[in-house]
Protein backbone atom coordinates (compact mmCIF):
# COMPACT_ATOMS: atom_id res chain seq x y z
CA UNK A 1 0.00 0.00 0.00
CA UNK A 2 1.50 3.24 -0.60
CA UNK A 3 1.78 6.18 1.97
CA UNK A 4 -0.95 7.96 0.40
CA UNK A 5 -3.87 5.09 0.83
CA UNK A 6 -2.71 4.93 5.07
CA UNK A 7 -3.09 8.87 5.25
CA UNK A 8 -6.88 9.09 3.66
CA UNK A 9 -7.70 5.99 6.25
CA UNK A 10 -6.40 7.62 9.17
CA UNK A 11 -8.36 11.33 8.17
CA UNK A 12 -11.69 9.07 7.09
CA UNK A 13 -11.49 7.63 10.55
CA UNK A 14 -10.74 10.97 12.47
CA UNK A 15 -13.57 12.22 10.53
CA UNK A 16 -16.49 9.88 11.10
CA UNK A 17 -15.07 9.90 15.32
CA UNK A 18 -16.36 13.11 14.87
CA UNK A 19 -19.63 12.73 14.36
CA UNK A 20 -19.81 10.18 17.38
CA UNK A 21 -20.37 12.97 20.25
CA UNK A 22 -21.44 11.32 23.55
CA UNK A 23 -21.53 12.24 27.38
CA UNK A 24 -21.15 9.39 30.30
CA UNK A 25 -23.76 9.84 32.85
CA UNK A 26 -24.25 8.14 36.20
CA UNK A 27 -27.30 8.24 37.73
CA UNK A 28 -28.79 6.27 41.18
CA UNK A 29 -31.36 3.92 40.87
CA UNK A 30 -33.64 6.17 42.86
CA UNK A 31 -32.71 9.23 40.63
CA UNK A 32 -32.90 7.05 36.99
CA UNK A 33 -36.44 5.60 38.07
CA UNK A 34 -37.59 9.19 39.12
CA UNK A 35 -36.44 10.58 35.43
CA UNK A 36 -38.26 7.48 33.82
CA UNK A 37 -41.63 7.80 35.56
CA UNK A 38 -42.10 11.37 36.56
CA UNK A 39 -44.52 12.60 33.81
CA UNK A 40 -44.63 9.25 32.04
CA UNK A 41 -48.23 9.39 32.08
CA UNK A 42 -48.74 12.60 29.42
CA UNK A 43 -45.32 11.06 27.57
CA UNK A 44 -43.17 14.14 29.30
CA UNK A 45 -40.80 12.00 31.23
CA UNK A 46 -36.89 13.22 31.04
CA UNK A 47 -35.80 9.88 29.59
CA UNK A 48 -38.24 7.60 27.62
CA UNK A 49 -38.99 4.65 25.93
CA UNK A 50 -39.73 5.82 22.26
CA UNK A 51 -43.15 3.87 20.82
CA UNK A 52 -41.07 2.23 18.22
CA UNK A 53 -39.13 0.23 21.01
CA UNK A 54 -39.58 -3.35 21.51
CA UNK A 55 -42.41 -4.88 23.75
CA UNK A 56 -41.07 -6.02 27.47
CA UNK A 57 -39.97 -9.65 26.34
CA UNK A 58 -37.74 -10.69 29.69
CA UNK A 59 -39.53 -13.41 31.54
CA UNK A 60 -39.40 -13.28 35.71
CA UNK A 61 -36.35 -15.51 35.78
CA UNK A 62 -34.14 -13.48 33.82
CA UNK A 63 -35.57 -10.49 35.46
CA UNK A 64 -34.97 -11.72 38.82
CA UNK A 65 -31.11 -12.88 37.94
CA UNK A 66 -30.75 -8.77 36.73
CA UNK A 67 -31.86 -7.46 40.20
CA UNK A 68 -29.81 -10.22 41.83
CA UNK A 69 -26.80 -8.88 40.08
CA UNK A 70 -27.26 -5.01 41.24
CA UNK A 71 -27.60 -6.68 44.61
CA UNK A 72 -24.52 -8.47 44.42
CA UNK A 73 -23.12 -5.19 43.50
CA UNK A 74 -21.86 -7.24 39.85
CA UNK A 75 -21.38 -4.58 36.89
CA UNK A 76 -24.38 -4.33 34.17
CA UNK A 77 -24.22 -3.35 30.91
CA UNK A 78 -24.55 1.06 29.96
CA UNK A 79 -27.91 2.00 29.13
CA UNK A 80 -27.47 3.57 25.54
CA UNK A 81 -29.32 6.62 24.91
CA UNK A 82 -30.31 9.88 23.02
CA UNK A 83 -30.46 13.53 23.54
CA UNK A 84 -32.96 14.58 21.26
CA UNK A 85 -34.42 18.08 20.43
CA UNK A 86 -36.19 18.89 23.42
CA UNK A 87 -33.82 18.32 26.18
CA UNK A 88 -35.39 14.72 26.69
CA UNK A 89 -33.28 11.46 26.68
CA UNK A 90 -34.60 8.52 23.97
CA UNK A 91 -33.54 5.16 25.57
CA UNK A 92 -31.61 3.14 22.49
CA UNK A 93 -30.92 -0.02 23.96
CA UNK A 94 -31.43 -0.92 28.22
CA UNK A 95 -35.34 -0.68 27.99
CA UNK A 96 -35.51 -3.95 29.57
CA UNK A 97 -32.83 -3.28 32.66
CA UNK A 98 -34.87 -0.15 33.19
CA UNK A 99 -38.38 -1.37 32.91
CA UNK A 100 -37.22 -4.35 35.30
CA UNK A 101 -35.73 -2.24 38.03
CA UNK A 102 -39.21 -0.09 37.33
CA UNK A 103 -41.16 -3.35 37.95
CA UNK A 104 -38.86 -4.64 41.27
CA UNK A 105 -38.77 -1.22 43.10
CA UNK A 106 -43.02 -0.98 42.49
CA UNK A 107 -43.10 -4.52 44.02
CA UNK A 108 -44.68 -6.05 40.48
CA UNK A 109 -41.81 -8.72 40.53
CA UNK A 110 -41.14 -11.32 42.82
CA UNK A 111 -37.53 -12.91 42.58
CA UNK A 112 -37.32 -16.56 41.59
CA UNK A 113 -34.75 -19.12 40.84
CA UNK A 114 -31.69 -17.45 42.12
CA UNK A 115 -28.80 -19.62 42.78
CA UNK A 116 -26.26 -17.16 44.70
CA UNK A 117 -28.74 -15.50 46.79
CA UNK A 118 -31.46 -18.22 47.00
CA UNK A 119 -32.40 -16.49 50.33
CA UNK A 120 -34.29 -14.34 48.03
CA UNK A 121 -36.41 -16.34 46.47
CA UNK A 122 -39.93 -15.38 46.55
CA UNK A 123 -39.04 -11.29 47.58
CA UNK A 124 -40.51 -8.64 46.62
CA UNK A 125 -38.69 -4.97 46.76
CA UNK A 126 -41.02 -4.53 49.73
CA UNK A 127 -39.50 -7.34 51.83
CA UNK A 128 -36.10 -6.69 51.99
CA UNK A 129 -34.83 -4.64 55.41
CA UNK A 130 -35.21 -0.49 54.95
CA UNK A 131 -31.47 -0.26 55.15
CA UNK A 132 -31.09 -2.29 51.99
CA UNK A 133 -33.86 -0.62 50.22
CA UNK A 134 -31.95 2.24 49.97
CA UNK A 135 -28.86 0.68 49.21
CA UNK A 136 -30.35 -0.63 46.04
CA UNK A 137 -31.55 2.86 45.15
CA UNK A 138 -28.57 4.63 46.22
CA UNK A 139 -26.75 1.87 43.47
CA UNK A 140 -25.54 3.39 40.51
CA UNK A 141 -26.29 2.73 36.69
CA UNK A 142 -23.99 3.79 34.15
CA UNK A 143 -25.26 5.67 30.80
CA UNK A 144 -24.00 6.54 27.67
CA UNK A 145 -26.18 9.86 25.98
CA UNK A 146 -25.26 10.32 22.47
CA UNK A 147 -25.46 14.10 21.98
CA UNK A 148 -28.29 16.04 19.92
CA UNK A 149 -24.81 16.75 17.87
CA UNK A 150 -24.85 13.58 16.15
CA UNK A 151 -27.13 13.28 13.30
CA UNK A 152 -30.05 10.80 12.91
CA UNK A 153 -28.19 8.22 10.89
CA UNK A 154 -25.72 7.72 14.08
CA UNK A 155 -28.25 6.89 15.99
CA UNK A 156 -29.55 4.11 14.19
CA UNK A 157 -25.85 2.76 13.27
CA UNK A 158 -25.57 2.77 16.76
CA UNK A 159 -28.59 0.85 17.98
CA UNK A 160 -27.95 -1.52 15.05
CA UNK A 161 -23.97 -2.55 16.24
CA UNK A 162 -25.18 -2.88 19.76
CA UNK A 163 -27.89 -5.27 19.03
CA UNK A 164 -26.54 -7.28 15.78
CA UNK A 165 -26.39 -10.78 16.43
CA UNK A 166 -28.17 -11.00 19.69
CA UNK A 167 -29.93 -13.41 20.26
CA UNK A 168 -32.65 -11.38 22.19
CA UNK A 169 -33.85 -9.43 18.83
CA UNK A 170 -35.39 -10.54 15.99
CA UNK A 171 -35.25 -8.68 12.67
CA UNK A 172 -38.74 -6.88 13.40
CA UNK A 173 -37.08 -5.39 16.69
CA UNK A 174 -34.13 -4.51 15.23
CA UNK A 175 -36.00 -2.31 12.17
CA UNK A 176 -38.10 -0.53 15.35
CA UNK A 177 -34.96 0.21 17.11
CA UNK A 178 -33.12 1.55 13.74
CA UNK A 179 -35.71 3.18 11.75
CA UNK A 180 -38.42 3.85 13.73
CA UNK A 181 -41.02 6.73 12.56
CA UNK A 182 -44.34 7.33 11.09
CA UNK A 183 -44.48 4.35 8.49
CA UNK A 184 -43.70 1.39 11.48
CA UNK A 185 -46.28 3.15 13.98
CA UNK A 186 -48.84 2.73 11.11
CA UNK A 187 -48.01 -0.68 10.34
CA UNK A 188 -48.07 -1.35 14.31
CA UNK A 189 -51.06 0.62 15.46
CA UNK A 190 -53.52 0.91 12.20
CA UNK A 191 -52.64 -2.61 10.31
CA UNK A 192 -51.38 -5.54 12.16
CA UNK A 193 -54.44 -4.72 14.93
CA UNK A 194 -56.68 -4.86 11.50
CA UNK A 195 -59.66 -7.64 12.09
CA UNK A 196 -59.40 -9.70 9.16
CA UNK A 197 -55.30 -9.93 9.54
CA UNK A 198 -56.15 -10.98 13.04
CA UNK A 199 -58.60 -13.12 12.33
CA UNK A 200 -56.41 -15.21 9.44
CA UNK A 201 -53.36 -15.22 11.20
CA UNK A 202 -51.87 -17.39 14.19
CA UNK A 203 -48.93 -16.89 16.41
CA UNK A 204 -47.46 -18.04 19.32
CA UNK A 205 -47.41 -15.44 22.34
CA UNK A 206 -43.49 -15.81 21.47
CA UNK A 207 -43.31 -14.43 18.44
CA UNK A 208 -46.25 -12.14 18.84
CA UNK A 209 -44.23 -10.02 21.41
CA UNK A 210 -40.78 -10.47 18.59
CA UNK A 211 -43.56 -8.33 16.28
CA UNK A 212 -43.95 -11.15 13.60
CA UNK A 213 -47.08 -9.75 12.84
CA UNK A 214 -45.66 -6.18 11.97
CA UNK A 215 -42.75 -8.38 9.88
CA UNK A 216 -45.52 -10.21 7.51
CA UNK A 217 -47.44 -6.14 7.48
CA UNK A 218 -44.22 -4.73 6.32
CA UNK A 219 -43.19 -7.61 3.90
CA UNK A 220 -46.91 -7.11 2.44
CA UNK A 221 -46.35 -3.84 1.82
CA UNK A 222 -42.55 -3.71 0.62
CA UNK A 223 -43.07 -6.53 -1.97
CA UNK A 224 -46.22 -5.31 -3.15
CA UNK A 225 -44.80 -2.02 -3.91
CA UNK A 226 -41.55 -3.12 -5.42
CA UNK A 227 -41.16 -7.27 -5.62
CA UNK A 228 -38.93 -6.88 -8.62
CA UNK A 229 -36.71 -4.44 -6.81
CA UNK A 230 -36.04 -7.36 -4.44
CA UNK A 231 -32.65 -8.64 -5.36
CA UNK A 232 -30.43 -9.54 -2.36
CA UNK A 233 -30.65 -9.42 1.11
CA UNK A 234 -34.30 -9.57 2.61
CA UNK A 235 -33.15 -7.14 5.77
CA UNK A 236 -31.69 -4.57 3.55
CA UNK A 237 -34.79 -4.70 1.10
CA UNK A 238 -36.85 -3.85 4.25
CA UNK A 239 -34.75 -1.64 6.25
CA UNK A 240 -34.30 0.10 2.90
CA UNK A 241 -38.21 0.09 2.47
CA UNK A 242 -39.20 1.17 6.00
CA UNK A 243 -36.62 4.11 6.03
CA UNK A 244 -38.18 5.69 3.00
CA UNK A 245 -41.64 5.32 3.98
CA UNK A 246 -40.49 7.12 7.21
CA UNK A 247 -39.39 9.89 4.92
CA UNK A 248 -43.19 9.58 3.10
CA UNK A 249 -45.88 7.69 2.67
CA UNK A 250 -49.73 7.54 1.09
CA UNK A 251 -51.19 6.22 4.17
CA UNK A 252 -54.70 6.21 2.48
CA UNK A 253 -53.60 4.28 -0.14
CA UNK A 254 -51.85 1.69 1.77
CA UNK A 255 -54.44 1.43 4.22
CA UNK A 256 -57.26 0.67 2.06
CA UNK A 257 -54.78 -1.77 -0.27
CA UNK A 258 -54.52 -3.92 2.74
CA UNK A 259 -57.89 -3.55 3.86
CA UNK A 260 -59.45 -4.96 -0.31
CA UNK A 261 -57.19 -7.64 0.03
CA UNK A 262 -58.14 -9.08 3.51
CA UNK A 263 -61.82 -8.40 2.84
CA UNK A 264 -60.82 -10.86 -0.24
CA UNK A 265 -58.86 -13.64 1.46
CA UNK A 266 -61.81 -13.11 3.92
CA UNK A 267 -64.58 -13.79 1.26
CA UNK A 268 -62.86 -16.49 -0.71
CA UNK A 269 -59.95 -18.23 1.18
CA UNK A 270 -61.28 -20.11 4.00
CA UNK A 271 -57.98 -20.75 5.59
CA UNK A 272 -56.54 -17.39 5.23
CA UNK A 273 -53.03 -17.63 5.41
CA UNK A 274 -52.97 -20.61 6.99
CA UNK A 275 -51.70 -24.31 5.74
CA UNK A 276 -55.18 -25.61 8.08
CA UNK A 277 -58.07 -23.90 10.26
CA UNK A 278 -56.26 -25.18 13.20
CA UNK A 279 -53.01 -24.33 12.22
CA UNK A 280 -51.63 -22.40 15.44
CA UNK A 281 -48.69 -20.38 13.10
CA UNK A 282 -48.73 -18.45 9.60
CA UNK A 283 -45.34 -19.19 7.30
CA UNK A 284 -44.47 -16.00 6.04
CA UNK A 285 -43.52 -17.64 2.75
CA UNK A 286 -47.28 -18.62 2.67
CA UNK A 287 -48.10 -15.19 3.72
CA UNK A 288 -46.30 -13.10 1.59
CA UNK A 289 -47.42 -15.36 -2.08
CA UNK A 290 -51.06 -15.06 -0.78
CA UNK A 291 -51.34 -11.66 0.70
CA UNK A 292 -48.99 -10.32 -2.23
CA UNK A 293 -50.60 -12.29 -5.33
CA UNK A 294 -53.87 -11.11 -4.25
CA UNK A 295 -52.99 -7.19 -3.89
CA UNK A 296 -51.43 -7.54 -7.16
CA UNK A 297 -53.92 -9.24 -8.66
CA UNK A 298 -56.87 -6.60 -7.51
CA UNK A 299 -54.70 -3.61 -8.61
CA UNK A 300 -55.48 -5.31 -11.95
CA UNK A 301 -59.08 -5.73 -11.14
CA UNK A 302 -60.81 -3.86 -8.41
CA UNK A 303 -63.66 -6.21 -8.68
CA UNK A 304 -62.12 -9.26 -9.28
CA UNK A 305 -63.96 -12.56 -8.43
CA UNK A 306 -61.59 -15.69 -8.49
CA UNK A 307 -63.68 -18.57 -10.77
CA UNK A 308 -61.62 -21.03 -8.01
CA UNK A 309 -58.76 -20.81 -5.64
CA UNK A 310 -58.07 -24.39 -6.12
CA UNK A 311 -54.77 -23.53 -7.18
CA UNK A 312 -53.74 -23.24 -3.11
CA UNK A 313 -53.67 -26.89 -2.70
CA UNK A 314 -51.60 -27.79 -6.16
CA UNK A 315 -48.39 -29.21 -6.29
CA UNK A 316 -46.87 -26.52 -7.92
CA UNK A 317 -47.95 -24.09 -5.28
CA UNK A 318 -47.13 -25.92 -2.34
CA UNK A 319 -43.61 -26.80 -3.71
CA UNK A 320 -42.89 -23.04 -4.01
CA UNK A 321 -44.27 -22.33 -0.15
CA UNK A 322 -42.74 -25.42 1.13
CA UNK A 323 -39.58 -25.92 -0.55
CA UNK A 324 -35.48 -24.47 0.23
CA UNK A 325 -34.19 -20.95 -0.74
CA UNK A 326 -37.69 -19.29 0.65
CA UNK A 327 -35.86 -15.83 0.00
CA UNK A 328 -34.20 -15.60 -2.92
CA UNK A 329 -35.46 -13.31 -5.72
CA UNK A 330 -36.33 -15.73 -7.82
CA UNK A 331 -38.54 -17.90 -5.39
CA UNK A 332 -40.51 -14.35 -4.48
CA UNK A 333 -40.97 -13.45 -7.91
CA UNK A 334 -42.39 -17.00 -8.45
CA UNK A 335 -44.78 -17.77 -5.83
CA UNK A 336 -46.35 -13.72 -5.97
CA UNK A 337 -46.78 -14.24 -9.71
CA UNK A 338 -48.04 -17.65 -9.22
CA UNK A 339 -50.56 -16.47 -7.02
CA UNK A 340 -51.50 -13.08 -9.45
CA UNK A 341 -51.76 -15.22 -12.78
CA UNK A 342 -53.81 -17.67 -11.39
CA UNK A 343 -56.39 -15.28 -9.93
CA UNK A 344 -56.56 -13.08 -13.02
CA UNK A 345 -56.74 -16.06 -15.39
Amino acid sequence: MTRDIYQEAEEQILEKQKIVDYDIKEFTIELLTNKYLNGIENDNNDIYIPSYQRNFVWDPKRQSKFIESILLGIPIPYIFTADVDNGRLEVVDGSQRLRTIVNFIDNQLQLIDLEILDKLNGFSFKDLTIARQRKFKNATIRMIALSDKSDEDVRFMMFERINTGSDLLKDMEKRKGIFGGKFLTFVYEDCSTHPLFIKHTSFTDKVKKRGEPQELITRFFAFSDNYLGFKTGMNSFLNDYTDKMNKSFDKTRMYNELDRMLKFVDTYIPNGFKKTEESQKTPRVRFEAIAVGVNLALRQNPNLVPKSVSFLESKEFIHLVTGGSHNTPSNVRAKIEFVRDKLIA
